[in-house]
């Protein structure tokens, strides 16, 4: 069943490439057509205008910002070089002066806000619509409509056929991360010395996707699922989780008496490899639209107070390390529960279409367990993959 796989989130975040691929073939191939059955003079402008709106806009919460404001900026653009072609202007220099005199308003007007792309959609539009200032207006309106066609093509189709949801592509970006984050943590329990290239790979390609989450802020508020606020304390949280993991993969090392220390700490591994099992637990049920149920366990840090406190090197000065280091578990596993608060509260987040779909892609509860199973063995030879 094609159909049903083509309007899997899933399925469509996986193939994202080249559904965009696919959709701007599909815009510039109907707006051929329609200028083709209705031969339209200066058509030209119409496929420019069709590949400008869709170049850039994977996803719909792209297209609802961008795609209204270059309509806006298309309108007025238009309108202003209809104006000034209609008016009755004495000194023929006047068009391209008064042309120029839209621009730098538009642009002033514009400038460091978020209706930036609405200014240079005005000036492209006023540009086309005078052309070399011969003033003829069949010419002028041929090219407004052009432009108008293309733009209202490339919104339909993009919003229309497969379309690709930021809030979507955040949720899957977001599951990543915490798979990644859970094998970080699992590789620094079980590592038996230092920092090898797929950490390193992996921790880059996690700092990675933050950075694309951040970009998908705007365009996810407006397809109104979640808020500027919610979307900013999501993004926040992982970032301080993948903070917190990063310290410690750097300081567990630097004192072999401290390492010693913490080996001596009955049950603290056990605590660590429940804590990693329980991030890929929680990236499992975001990915696959399951209502957040996952409890983190404090750390107990009072049971181990006394070899923290008292641990002295062998030369017997002072070692804060221990000490550091289990804070910074404690931490990690605060970070966590915080999230999956978050998590929980947010009412969209549950997908019955994800939980339906989540068999055809392998994503299932018993795969998940098998996962959680290896990340508890803790084998020191379990290396993470970027």
């Amino acid at each position: 069943m094609i159909l049903p796989r083509l309007r899997d989130p899933y399925f469509n975040y996986q193939h994202r490439r080249k559904l965009h691929v696919l959709r701007i073939v599909m815009a510039l191939c109907i707006t051929f057509g329609i200028i083709e059955l209705f031969a339209i003079q200066h058509s030209g402008w119409a496929l420019v205008s069709t590949i400008m709106v869709m170049g850039n806009l994977p996803h719909i919460g792209g297209v609802l910002d961008k795609g209204r404001q270059r309509l806006l900026g298309t309108l007025l653009g238009a309108a202003w070089g209809l104006l000034l072609i209609l008016l009755p202007l004495p000194w023929p220099p006047l068009v391209p002066v008064a042309a120029l005199a839209g621009i730098a308003a538009a642009t002033w007007l514009t400038f460091s806000n978020r209706h930036g792309y609405s200014g240079l959609m005005f000036a492209i539009s006023l540009l086309l619509v005078i052309g070399d200032g011969t003033r003829e207006l069949d010419i002028a309106l041929w090219r407004a409509f052009d432009v108008l066609l293309g733009t209202l093509v490339g919104i339909t189709v993009t919003v229309m056929v497969l379309p690709q949801k930021a809030t979507d592509m955040l949720r899957f970006m977001l599951a990543d991360n915490l798979d990644r984050m859970a094998r970080l943590y699992q590789a620094h329990t079980s590592a038996t010395e230092g920092l090898d290239i797929d950490t390193r790979e992996l921790l880059k390609a996690t700092s990675s996707l933050l950075v694309k989450q951040r970009g998908l802020v705007d365009a996810t508020h407006r397809e109104r699922r979640l808020s500027r606020q919610e979307l900013d304390d999501l993004i926040s949280l992982q970032r301080r989780m993948l903070s917190t993991i990063e310290l410690l993969l750097e300081t567990h090392w630097t004192s072999r008496d401290g390492h010693d220390r913490i080996d001596a700490m009955a049950g603290l591994r056990e605590e660590q490899h429940t804590l990693a099992r329980n991030i890929g637990t929680l990236a499992f049920q975001v990915r696959t639209g399951q209502p957040v149920d996952v409890t983190i366990t404090p750390f107990e840090l009072q049971r181990h107070a006394e070899l923290a406190g008292n641990a002295r090197s062998a030369d017997g000065r002072m070692l804060f390390s221990p000490s550091g280091y289990l804070w910074l578990n404690r931490e990690l596993a605060r970070l966590t529960a915080d999230l999956i608060q978050r998590l929980g509260g947010l009412e969209r987040l549950p997908s019955r279409r994800l939980r339906r779909r989540a068999p055809d892609h392998g994503l299932t509860e018993a795969s998940s367990a098998s996962a959680r199973a290896n990340t508890q063995e803790g084998k020191a030879d379990d290396r993470p993959h970027a």
